[in-house]
């Protein structure tokens, strides 16, 4: 079974390769930031993207502030406009893609792929989440896309043999 990867996906390796990241614990979002050049701040308030700095929640845990600083990567490296007078469209979708982003930025495929699952769907949500540094619930809905994934093109090889 071959795994085909999406433009985002091969956009993230490409990304991560430009800038020397190779491996799950090289995912250091503060070393992430000073490769691409992007400032950080961390204070008491909701991550955002202001003035071209990355403010981050400084109340959240490690985990939960990588997945911020993902989110507000994506909009600086993806995204164009100003979120306060761009269309409520434009902004949801940009929004939606940056959710999607995360999940990819903080576990990407080519490093997932390289990753020995457990037969415990459990233990392999650990795994993951341990392994990138991310919380159990983003380990959870990016297993399960990963799978999805998987599974849609073993559908389509299936349906390729019956044709």
């Amino acid at each position: 079974m071959t795994y085909h990867t999406s433009l985002l996906e091969d956009w993230i390796e490409q990304l991560y390769q430009q800038i020397g990241i190779y491996h799950p614990e090289q995912l250091d979002y503060h070393i992430i930031a000073k490769k691409l050049n992007i400032k950080l701040k961390f204070t008491d308030m909701s991550s955002r993207l202001f003035k071209g700095t990355i403010i981050i929640d400084s109340r959240l845990t490690p985990e939960e502030q990588f997945e911020d600083f993902a989110h507000e990567a994506c909009h600086t490296l993806r995204h164009a406009g100003n979120h306060m007078i761009i269309n409520d469209l434009f902004l949801d979708l940009q929004e939606f893609q940056a959710k999607h982003f995360v999940f990819h930025f903080c576990v990407p495929t080519f490093m997932l792929r390289n990753l020995n699952f457990y037969k415990s769907r459990k233990e392999t949500i650990y795994l993951v989440a341990n392994t990138f540094g991310v919380t159990t619930q983003l380990a959870e809905k990016r297993l399960e896309l990963y799978e999805n994934k998987i599974n849609y093109q073993k559908l389509l090889d299936i349906n390729k043999v019956r044709a």
